[in-house]
């Protein structure tokens, strides 16, 4: 069994801009090269909004250097980019955007889901991009639920939905720039499922609902995330003590210097000043004003 080497809970929620209330499960600068390639994860947990006319979410905001995967389990969300990237993504899509070389994008409440209010639950990670693709051109993959291979357990014990990388020869939609697994599960109380994972990748285990029991012995509740060692091992048991709802993430890591201030993550502190510059300068471009 693939050795546990840290578990990490948060249940303290904060909120990004007027339209996200999560809370941060694991970053780089706790981390750092012991999630690599991943940065960073926030889970919007279950919020109730309700219904308005006003436009709720993050406004215009510069990003370089990684990628943003944000998977929407409730409500929707609509983003737009200088890059001419955009769309909505409603229950069960996922929008992976890579900034690159660097983009300006603003991600809001659909106008749809405002109207009605509901349910709203998200989760954002952050996917570092290797040296060589920091500045690569920006780009945006629109991902529909039904684009999304779904691999169902017997006993209908949950399913598991390949976003990235592969499971049981399923390939999942995602273009990525590093090898990595991106893996949605749901898993029914008193089932197990077994996971077998590269052995020379990072391999984590978030917990977004539910609690779970890892390898017989390790107990693990809700808003956490559990990172297991490289330790020649492959396989993971996984057995649901509650109704589960998780994310396996495995990656091979980078091994390159992470150096990261707000909304850029470089190898170095003059690429990082660099980015600002060509931020002030206009640089990233706008984003489209639609006419009316």
């Amino acid at each position: 069994m693939k050795k546990v080497v840290g578990v990490y809970r948060n249940q303290q929620m904060h909120w990004v801009g007027d339209g996200f209330p999560v809370k941060n499960l694991f970053s780089y600068d706790r981390l750092g090269q012991t999630i690599s390639p991943f940065l960073l994860l926030d889970y919007a947990a279950p919020y109730h909004f309700d219904p308005t006319t006003a436009q709720h979410g993050v406004g215009s905001h510069p990003h370089r250097g990684f990628e943003t995967v944000t998977i929407a389990y409730k409500g929707e969300v609509t983003h737009k980019d200088s890059h001419g990237g955009g769309g909505t993504i409603k229950t069960g899509d996922v929008q992976w955007m890579t900034a690159g070389s660097g983009l300006v994008h603003e991600e809001f409440h659909s106008s749809e889901f405002a109207e009605q209010g509901g349910l709203f639950e998200m989760v954002q990670l952050w996917v570092n991009l290797p040296a060589s693709d920091k500045m690569t051109a920006p780009k945006y993959q629109a991902i529909e639920a039904i684009q999304i291979p779904v691999i169902k357990f017997d006993d209908e014990a949950g399913y598991l939905r390949v976003i990235a990388g592969e499971y049981a020869e399923q390939q999942g939609p995602a273009n990525t720039f590093s090898p990595i697994n991106v893996w949605d599960v749901v898993l029914k109380a008193g089932h197990q499922a077994h996971f077998h994972v590269p052995i020379d990748h990072t391999s984590l285990i978030v917990l977004l609902e539910g609690e779970l029991l890892l390898n017989g012995t390790q107990q693990v509740l809700d808003h956490s995330v559990v990172i297991f060692g490289k330790d020649g091992e492959a396989h993971v048991q996984v057995e649901a003590v509650q109704n589960a709802k998780f994310l396996v993430l495995t990656g091979k890591p980078l091994n390159e210097p992470i150096q990261g201030y707000g909304p850029f993550v470089m190898n170095s502190k003059d690429e990082i000043i660099q980015a600002f510059d060509d931020f002030n300068n206009g640089k990233f471009g706008e984003i489209a004003v639609e006419v009316e």
